[in-house]
Protein backbone atom coordinates (compact mmCIF):
# COMPACT_ATOMS: atom_id res chain seq x y z
CA UNK A 1 0.00 0.00 0.00
CA UNK A 2 1.62 3.24 -0.83
CA UNK A 3 1.95 5.77 1.84
CA UNK A 4 -1.09 8.09 0.50
CA UNK A 5 -3.54 5.51 0.70
CA UNK A 6 -2.49 4.33 4.23
CA UNK A 7 -4.92 5.30 7.09
CA UNK A 8 -3.49 8.50 9.54
CA UNK A 9 -2.45 6.83 12.82
CA UNK A 10 0.29 8.93 13.92
CA UNK A 11 0.23 12.04 15.33
CA UNK A 12 3.14 14.71 15.61
CA UNK A 13 2.92 17.21 18.78
CA UNK A 14 5.93 19.84 18.55
CA UNK A 15 6.19 20.98 22.57
CA UNK A 16 9.77 22.14 22.71
CA UNK A 17 8.87 25.50 22.23
CA UNK A 18 10.10 27.56 25.14
CA UNK A 19 6.99 29.61 25.88
CA UNK A 20 8.46 33.10 26.66
CA UNK A 21 5.02 35.22 26.57
CA UNK A 22 3.77 33.55 29.45
CA UNK A 23 7.37 34.18 32.01
CA UNK A 24 7.60 33.80 34.54
CA UNK A 25 4.89 31.29 35.47
CA UNK A 26 6.64 29.10 32.14
CA UNK A 27 10.24 29.44 33.71
CA UNK A 28 9.36 26.00 35.55
CA UNK A 29 6.18 25.03 33.72
CA UNK A 30 5.66 24.02 30.60
CA UNK A 31 3.78 26.13 28.83
CA UNK A 32 2.01 23.25 27.52
CA UNK A 33 1.41 22.02 30.79
CA UNK A 34 -1.01 25.48 31.90
CA UNK A 35 -4.53 24.60 32.71
CA UNK A 36 -7.48 25.57 30.23
CA UNK A 37 -10.35 24.50 33.24
CA UNK A 38 -8.97 21.50 34.97
CA UNK A 39 -6.90 19.76 32.06
CA UNK A 40 -3.41 21.01 30.79
CA UNK A 41 -3.26 22.77 26.93
CA UNK A 42 -1.58 19.25 25.54
CA UNK A 43 -4.55 17.16 27.15
CA UNK A 44 -7.16 18.90 26.01
CA UNK A 45 -5.15 18.53 21.98
CA UNK A 46 -4.38 14.97 22.79
CA UNK A 47 -8.06 14.38 23.61
CA UNK A 48 -8.79 16.30 19.84
CA UNK A 49 -6.31 13.29 18.53
CA UNK A 50 -7.33 10.55 20.13
CA UNK A 51 -11.10 11.24 19.14
CA UNK A 52 -9.90 11.18 15.14
CA UNK A 53 -8.57 7.58 16.03
CA UNK A 54 -5.05 8.89 15.82
CA UNK A 55 -3.37 5.57 17.74
CA UNK A 56 0.01 7.11 18.40
CA UNK A 57 1.45 9.76 19.77
CA UNK A 58 4.59 11.79 18.85
CA UNK A 59 5.87 14.06 21.06
CA UNK A 60 9.40 16.78 20.10
CA UNK A 61 10.11 17.83 23.62
CA UNK A 62 13.04 19.99 24.82
CA UNK A 63 14.70 20.81 28.00
CA UNK A 64 12.18 21.10 30.78
CA UNK A 65 10.00 19.30 29.59
CA UNK A 66 9.43 16.03 31.27
CA UNK A 67 6.98 16.54 33.31
CA UNK A 68 4.65 16.27 29.99
CA UNK A 69 6.63 12.78 29.86
CA UNK A 70 5.56 12.33 33.49
CA UNK A 71 1.72 13.92 32.63
CA UNK A 72 1.54 10.57 29.99
CA UNK A 73 2.38 8.52 32.37
CA UNK A 74 1.23 6.43 35.37
CA UNK A 75 1.73 7.27 38.81
CA UNK A 76 1.26 4.67 40.98
CA UNK A 77 1.27 6.59 44.72
CA UNK A 78 -1.21 9.30 43.21
CA UNK A 79 -3.66 6.08 41.83
CA UNK A 80 -3.54 4.10 45.17
CA UNK A 81 -3.82 7.02 47.02
CA UNK A 82 -7.08 8.35 45.22
CA UNK A 83 -8.42 4.09 45.05
CA UNK A 84 -8.06 3.65 49.17
CA UNK A 85 -10.00 7.28 49.43
CA UNK A 86 -13.12 5.85 47.11
CA UNK A 87 -11.89 8.96 44.69
CA UNK A 88 -13.47 6.70 42.03
CA UNK A 89 -14.43 9.49 39.41
CA UNK A 90 -10.84 11.26 39.88
CA UNK A 91 -9.26 7.80 39.53
CA UNK A 92 -11.07 7.07 36.19
CA UNK A 93 -10.77 10.26 34.55
CA UNK A 94 -6.35 9.83 35.38
CA UNK A 95 -6.78 6.02 34.02
CA UNK A 96 -8.96 7.70 31.03
CA UNK A 97 -6.30 10.29 29.79
CA UNK A 98 -3.44 7.93 30.04
CA UNK A 99 -2.14 6.42 26.40
CA UNK A 100 -2.00 2.62 26.56
CA UNK A 101 1.70 1.34 26.59
CA UNK A 102 3.35 1.84 23.83
CA UNK A 103 0.85 4.89 22.37
CA UNK A 104 3.59 7.51 23.33
CA UNK A 105 6.99 8.51 22.16
CA UNK A 106 9.52 11.05 23.04
CA UNK A 107 12.02 12.67 21.16
CA UNK A 108 13.89 15.68 21.67
CA UNK A 109 14.24 18.96 19.89
CA UNK A 110 18.59 20.32 21.22
CA UNK A 111 17.99 23.71 19.66
CA UNK A 112 15.37 26.05 19.01
CA UNK A 113 15.08 26.08 15.01
CA UNK A 114 11.54 26.33 14.15
CA UNK A 115 8.40 24.39 13.06
CA UNK A 116 10.07 22.81 10.64
CA UNK A 117 12.75 21.42 12.44
CA UNK A 118 10.56 19.97 15.16
CA UNK A 119 8.57 17.49 12.99
CA UNK A 120 12.10 16.50 10.96
CA UNK A 121 12.98 15.11 14.64
CA UNK A 122 10.07 12.95 14.45
CA UNK A 123 11.05 11.52 11.36
CA UNK A 124 12.42 8.57 12.10
CA UNK A 125 9.09 7.62 14.34
CA UNK A 126 6.80 8.36 11.78
CA UNK A 127 8.52 6.42 9.36
CA UNK A 128 7.32 6.19 5.92
CA UNK A 129 3.45 6.87 6.50
CA UNK A 130 0.78 9.85 6.60
CA UNK A 131 0.74 11.77 9.73
CA UNK A 132 -1.14 13.94 11.59
CA UNK A 133 0.60 16.90 13.09
CA UNK A 134 -1.32 19.39 15.93
CA UNK A 135 0.55 22.34 16.97
CA UNK A 136 -0.47 22.46 20.60
CA UNK A 137 -1.07 25.95 21.28
CA UNK A 138 -3.92 26.10 19.01
CA UNK A 139 -7.26 24.64 20.64
CA UNK A 140 -9.83 23.77 18.43
CA UNK A 141 -13.26 24.06 19.98
CA UNK A 142 -16.16 22.70 18.15
CA UNK A 143 -18.93 20.31 17.90
CA UNK A 144 -16.90 18.11 15.97
CA UNK A 145 -13.13 17.58 16.50
CA UNK A 146 -10.96 19.48 13.71
CA UNK A 147 -8.90 16.13 13.30
CA UNK A 148 -11.67 14.46 12.71
CA UNK A 149 -12.81 16.28 9.77
CA UNK A 150 -9.91 16.20 8.23
CA UNK A 151 -9.24 12.57 8.45
CA UNK A 152 -12.62 12.11 6.82
CA UNK A 153 -11.26 14.76 3.93
CA UNK A 154 -8.79 12.59 3.82
CA UNK A 155 -10.14 9.51 3.16
CA UNK A 156 -11.66 10.87 0.22
CA UNK A 157 -9.18 13.24 -1.03
CA UNK A 158 -6.27 11.89 0.56
CA UNK A 159 -2.56 13.88 -0.55
CA UNK A 160 -1.77 16.46 2.53
CA UNK A 161 -5.37 18.39 4.57
CA UNK A 162 -4.39 21.63 5.98
CA UNK A 163 -7.23 23.22 8.45
CA UNK A 164 -7.68 26.71 7.54
CA UNK A 165 -10.15 29.17 8.88
CA UNK A 166 -11.01 32.91 8.44
CA UNK A 167 -8.90 35.89 9.50
CA UNK A 168 -10.24 40.08 8.99
CA UNK A 169 -8.53 40.73 5.75
CA UNK A 170 -6.21 43.66 8.03
CA UNK A 171 -4.70 40.92 9.64
CA UNK A 172 -3.84 38.59 7.14
CA UNK A 173 -0.11 39.32 7.16
CA UNK A 174 0.08 38.03 10.62
CA UNK A 175 -0.54 34.27 9.77
CA UNK A 176 0.27 31.95 7.22
CA UNK A 177 -2.66 31.90 4.38
CA UNK A 178 -3.58 29.94 1.49
CA UNK A 179 -5.36 30.09 -1.70
CA UNK A 180 -8.10 27.81 -2.57
CA UNK A 181 -9.55 26.95 -6.21
CA UNK A 182 -13.34 27.86 -4.09
CA UNK A 183 -12.92 30.14 -1.21
CA UNK A 184 -16.30 29.19 0.29
CA UNK A 185 -16.40 25.16 -0.05
CA UNK A 186 -15.82 23.05 3.27
CA UNK A 187 -13.06 21.52 1.47
CA UNK A 188 -11.38 22.94 -1.65
CA UNK A 189 -8.11 22.10 -3.55
CA UNK A 190 -5.16 24.43 -1.99
CA UNK A 191 -3.55 26.57 -5.10
CA UNK A 192 -1.11 28.57 -2.98
CA UNK A 193 0.50 28.95 0.18
CA UNK A 194 2.18 32.18 1.72
CA UNK A 195 3.88 32.36 5.35
CA UNK A 196 2.94 36.03 6.74
CA UNK A 197 1.76 38.23 3.37
CA UNK A 198 2.61 41.61 3.59
CA UNK A 199 -0.16 43.88 3.42
CA UNK A 200 -2.49 43.69 0.90
CA UNK A 201 -0.85 40.88 -1.11
CA UNK A 202 -2.76 37.75 0.78
CA UNK A 203 -4.26 35.41 -2.11
CA UNK A 204 -7.43 35.43 0.43
CA UNK A 205 -7.69 35.90 3.98
CA UNK A 206 -7.86 31.92 5.29
CA UNK A 207 -5.46 31.02 7.50
CA UNK A 208 -3.81 28.31 8.52
CA UNK A 209 -5.03 26.90 12.16
CA UNK A 210 -1.96 24.68 13.42
CA UNK A 211 -3.49 21.18 11.74
CA UNK A 212 -2.16 19.21 9.57
CA UNK A 213 -2.18 15.88 7.77
CA UNK A 214 0.98 15.07 5.70
CA UNK A 215 2.89 12.72 3.53
CA UNK A 216 6.34 11.50 4.76
CA UNK A 217 7.97 13.17 1.90
CA UNK A 218 7.69 16.70 3.65
CA UNK A 219 10.71 14.84 5.99
CA UNK A 220 12.94 14.61 2.99
CA UNK A 221 12.17 18.23 2.14
CA UNK A 222 12.48 19.67 5.52
CA UNK A 223 16.45 17.55 5.91
CA UNK A 224 16.80 19.65 2.72
CA UNK A 225 15.30 22.98 4.18
CA UNK A 226 17.72 26.03 4.47
CA UNK A 227 16.78 27.82 7.81
CA UNK A 228 15.18 31.09 7.09
CA UNK A 229 14.29 34.30 9.40
CA UNK A 230 15.49 33.47 12.89
CA UNK A 231 17.32 30.81 11.89
CA UNK A 232 14.47 28.50 11.79
CA UNK A 233 13.14 26.03 9.63
CA UNK A 234 10.02 27.14 7.98
CA UNK A 235 7.41 24.07 7.74
CA UNK A 236 5.17 25.96 5.11
CA UNK A 237 8.69 26.12 2.73
CA UNK A 238 8.59 22.71 2.55
CA UNK A 239 4.82 22.18 2.07
CA UNK A 240 5.22 24.59 -0.61
CA UNK A 241 7.78 22.70 -2.42
CA UNK A 242 5.98 19.38 -1.43
CA UNK A 243 2.84 20.82 -3.80
CA UNK A 244 4.64 22.80 -6.46
CA UNK A 245 8.09 20.35 -6.60
CA UNK A 246 6.49 17.31 -6.15
CA UNK A 247 3.43 17.62 -7.52
CA UNK A 248 1.07 16.51 -4.02
CA UNK A 249 -2.12 17.75 -4.00
CA UNK A 250 -2.90 20.04 -1.02
CA UNK A 251 -6.88 20.26 0.26
CA UNK A 252 -7.99 23.04 2.51
CA UNK A 253 -10.55 21.82 5.07
CA UNK A 254 -13.00 25.00 7.44
CA UNK A 255 -12.25 24.56 10.64
CA UNK A 256 -16.47 25.15 11.69
CA UNK A 257 -15.56 26.09 15.36
CA UNK A 258 -13.84 28.58 17.84
CA UNK A 259 -10.00 29.25 17.81
CA UNK A 260 -8.52 30.06 20.77
CA UNK A 261 -4.31 30.86 20.69
CA UNK A 262 -3.23 29.57 24.20
CA UNK A 263 0.50 31.32 22.82
CA UNK A 264 -1.37 34.31 23.76
CA UNK A 265 -2.42 35.70 27.21
CA UNK A 266 -5.99 36.64 25.81
CA UNK A 267 -5.77 33.88 23.70
CA UNK A 268 -5.19 31.61 26.79
CA UNK A 269 -8.12 33.32 29.21
CA UNK A 270 -10.68 32.91 26.50
CA UNK A 271 -10.46 29.82 25.94
CA UNK A 272 -10.56 29.20 29.92
CA UNK A 273 -13.96 31.08 29.99
CA UNK A 274 -15.26 29.31 26.77
CA UNK A 275 -14.03 25.78 27.91
CA UNK A 276 -15.52 26.54 31.37
CA UNK A 277 -19.00 27.99 30.26
CA UNK A 278 -19.92 25.41 28.81
CA UNK A 279 -19.47 22.91 31.87
CA UNK A 280 -22.92 21.87 34.11
CA UNK A 281 -20.97 22.29 37.61
CA UNK A 282 -19.12 25.66 36.43
CA UNK A 283 -21.03 27.34 33.93
CA UNK A 284 -23.69 29.09 35.96
CA UNK A 285 -21.61 30.04 38.68
CA UNK A 286 -18.97 30.95 36.83
CA UNK A 287 -21.35 33.21 34.86
CA UNK A 288 -22.51 35.00 38.09
CA UNK A 289 -19.16 35.74 38.90
CA UNK A 290 -18.60 37.44 35.41
CA UNK A 291 -21.27 39.52 35.92
CA UNK A 292 -20.02 41.05 39.63
CA UNK A 293 -16.60 41.86 37.97
CA UNK A 294 -18.37 43.83 34.79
Amino acid sequence: MSAAKKLIRKAVLPVAGLGTRFLPATKAIPKEMLTVVDKPVIQHVVDEARAAGIEHFIFVTGRNKGVIEDHFDTQFELERTLAQRGKTRELEALIRDLPSPGQASFTRQQAPMGLGHAVWCARNIVGEEPFALLLPDMLHHGKIPCLATMIDAYAEKRGNIVSVSAVPDDQTHQYGIVGVEDASAAVAPITKMVEKPPRGTAPSNLHITGRYILQPEIFELLGEQEQGAGGEIQLTDSMIRLMHDLKQPFHAVRFDGELYDCGSKIGFLMANFAYALERSDLGPQLKAEIKKLL
